[in-house]
């Protein structure tokens, strides 16, 4: 689940451009703030940055940026352009239509505008629709030579839940044949096909399904792009995503693989498995881990994740990022590059004991790929080589050429990633705990890193950013119940006062395994918090990323062991330590894995707390095992099934001390807080665990969006949201 907590902007991005109607314009807004501190509606009125590209001279950026509208509760995507030297910033977008994917077409700009591509030129004139498909167009990509494009299409699908008879039409029942029939948000009566199609001088026209006849999702659900599909240099070949499963395998398995598909044949190979592999049967009630699937012989096939392919410069090899284990979708993700001469793989990034999250191959002859990944809570760039030497590129930046330029701030998260066009620099995104993203190019220095140039390209918020008094932020090393060190961000509210105490909030992180880097959110964002007086502490507990494998494991099977000990060393350390932490106004706050643990915290404090809040948390470890939709997951962290007997010692261990069992010794104030189409923690967990507390006569709250998923994506509803956050804290902590 480790992906699903990390709020992506640009995923935000799309799921909302549909709600931007035509009778609605909106834009950057030039607001006066009445505070020097952050609000809701503050976070509201920035700029998002999504997507960007360089042009083919490299002097150009064009960029998508999301602006949202709280009283209208409706966004726009916009594309906007800038030079490479951050000069004459100019948005292009002028209607009331969401415009998004801005990509360079023969030197104009492509885009995406009411399901159809359209170019224009670099300074918005000239506006011409390219293509006329009889489906709309949810994703594009050119070939290099541009004569074709890659086009994505929704397809009907009818494998799970069958079509409902022609002659009721206003029937709303949905007969399900098997698993997997819902996803994330929505039921899965529809899935994504990529098609290839001519660019001719009458524009694009229908393509031809790459997928034609298989019923395999590509991109895969819920959260895949363009990014899972590649041209070849050639335009002979695109190398794509794709996980060849449904129903019941589809539910339990992460097995997705990489394939090469010929334009011309339109033959499609397998670059992670030989021709003759067969699986080997799987029992969908235990963890994969104890299975044959992950054998270390069968582990040769590239049984778990792999994903997102790039090939090289010249051709000749096809990168991805690859997961070696099936069911396990937190594993380590290593650097795959598949020779597609020899059709050897080999693994560059073993020395990296952490995951790859993006990646980029340089035009250098020695076949260079740069790629971020997180080491000590911090998102960073490093580069390897063929040879498997490792560098990190960059070293914690100095208060002179932060993200920020914030001297109580130094770090900072780098996000995607690409080559520029002149070969040797990189357009990258960055943020942090107190900057939203903005767009840098990177002039990465291999050999010596120290002299790695990072210039800061778009300032997206610098108008509403430069009004706000910043946090400060600081990095503590706690020593936990079993003696090692964890790294803990300790957030102070602005203007700071050492000789005051603070209210504090301790953060409990989701996934189980998302990093708690140097992030910046909408929902969950420390700044906001800081800025309505609170000190964070923000520990990164056992089982997340960035500190060593075995660091990273030691959360599957064991989710109120060590990691509910790192939690409460951290706050222990803070109550005992820091002199401005009140350790009579301690309240405790989390999401998804980070709300699942605050339902167990409130069972097991002792009296350490005056408040918690828990977000699409979950609360019964058994129904929570069949109501989820991904089963992987619950069988990767629980082991097996709650009904087996006798039961593995992990699994007996995880649902004896699953939150509900502990309601007994609530005695603490508590807000729950879901979206009812959340289908990843269904909301009924959010409303046992309230109707919980008021049955045993504890204050509580339930604040419950019946149009809201995981997420909280619509403005009026995040406003909504931060509102209720903080009175809820403000009421017992202050």
């Amino acid at each position: 689940m480790k992906k699903y907590l990390v709020i992506l902007v640009v995923l935000a991005n799309l799921v909302f451009q549909a709600n931007a109607q035509d009778e609605v314009k909106i834009g950057k807004q030039n607001i006066k703030l009445t505070s020097d501190l952050m609000t809701p509606e503050a976070l509201w009125a920035m700029g998002r940055i999504g997507q960007a590209e360089a042009s083919a001279d490299g002097k150009q950026i064009v960029y998508q940026v999301g602006y949202y509208s709280v009283k209208a509760n409706k966004s726009q995507q916009k594309i906007a352009v800038i030079n490479a030297d951050g000069t004459n910033n100019v948005t292009l977008t002028t209607g009331t239509k969401s415009e998004t994917d801005p990509t360079w077409y023969h030197g104009k700009i492509a885009f995406l505008s009411g399901g159809q591509i359209w170019t224009m030129n670099a300074d918005g004139s000239d506006r011409q629709q390219l293509s006329k498909t009889s489906k709309d167009i949810e994703g594009f990509r050119f070939s290099p030579d541009g004569s074709k494009v890659i086009l994505l299409h929704s397809i009907d699908f009818h494998e799970v839940i069958k079509k409902n008879p022609d002659d009721l039409p206003k029937a709303t029942g949905r007969l399900v044949t098997d698993l997997m029939y819902r996803h994330w948000d929505h039921y899965v009566e529809s899935i994504q096909h990529p098609f290839v199609a001519e660019v001719t001088e009458d524009g694009i026209k229908d393509g031809i399904d790459m997928l034609e006849g298989e019923p395999f999702e590509c991109p895969m659900e819920p959260f895949g792009g363009m990014e899972q599909l590649a041209w070849s240099p050639d335009s002979k070949s695109i190398a794509y995503t794709c996980r060849k499963k449904t129903g019941t395998a589809y539910s339990i398995s992460t097995d997705s693989d990489i394939y090469l598909y010929n334009i011309g044949t339109r033959e499609t190979k397998n670059l992670c498995k030989p021709a003759d592999y067969v699986e080997p049967e799987i029992n969908p009630t235990v963890s994969m881990k104890y299975q044959e699937v992950n054998s270390q012989e069968n582990l040769k096939n590239n049984v778990g994740y792999d994903t997102n392919p790039k090939f090289s410069p010249d051709g000749k090899y096809v990168a991805w990022l690859s997961m070696e284990r099936n069911g396990y979708e937190a594993d380590r993700n290593r650097l795959c590059c598949y020779d597609l001469a020899t059709c050897e793989k080999k693994y560059l990034t073993e020395s990296f004991d952490s995951g790859v999250e993006d990646f980029v191959w340089s035009d250098s002859k020695d076949a260079m790929i740069y790629f971020i990944g997180v080491w000590h809570a911090t998102e960073n760039l490093y580069a390897i080589n063929w040879k498997g030497e490792l560098k990190q590129i960059q070293t914690v930046v100095s208060p002179e050429s932060g993200s920020d330029g914030q001297k109580n701030n130094p770090w900072a998260d780098f996000g995607a990633i690409q080559l520029m066009n002149n070969g040797n620099q990189l357009l990258m995104e960055r943020h942090s705990f107190t900057a939203p993203a903005d767009l840098y190019i990177v002039t990465p220095n291999f050999k010596k890193p120290e002299n790695t140039i990072i210039q800061q390209l778009t300032f997206e918020n610098k108008h509403i950013t430069d009004q706000l008094a910043k946090p400060s932020v600081q990095q503590r090393w706690v020593k936990t119940t079993d003696g090692k060190e964890m790294l803990t961000w300790i957030i102070l509210p602005p203007n700071f006062d050492e000789t005051k105490k603070y209210p504090t909030l301790l953060f409990c992180e989701g996934g189980p395994q998302s990093p708690v880097s140097q992030f910046w959110s909408y929902r969950w964002n420390f700044q906001i918090m800081a800025s309505n007086g609170y000190v964070i502490v923000a520990p990164n507990r056992r089982g997340l990323p960035g500190f060593g494998q075995e660091w990273l494991e030691e959360i599957s099977g064991d989710w109120t062991g060590q990691c509910m000990a790192d939690y409460l060393a951290a706050i222990d350390d803070a109550a005992n330590n820091l002199p401005f932490v009140d350790k009579d106004k301690l309240g405790a706050v989390g999401a998804s894995f980070g709300g699942f643990s605050i339902y167990y915290l409130a069972g097991h404090h002792n009296k350490r707390f005056k408040a918690f809040i828990s977000h699409d948390g979950a609360f019964n470890l058994a129904s929570m095992y069949l109501e989820t939709e991904e089963n992987w997951f619950s069988n990767w962290e629980y082991d097996e099934a709650y009904w087996h007997r006798p039961q593995l010692p992990n699994a007996k261990k995880t649902y004896h001390d699953s939150p509900h069992k502990y309601v007994e010794n609530w005695d603490t104030p508590i807000l729950c807080i879901h979206g009812e189409k959340d289908y990843r923690i269904c909301y009924t967990q959010g409303m046992q665990a309230f109707n919980a507390a008021r049955m045993k006569g504890i204050p509580a709250e339930l604040l419950i969006f019946p149009d809201e998923n995981h997420w909280v994506l619509k403005p009026q509803n995040g406003v909504l949201w931060q509102r209720t956050f903080f009175d809820w804290l403000d009421r017992w902590l202050k």
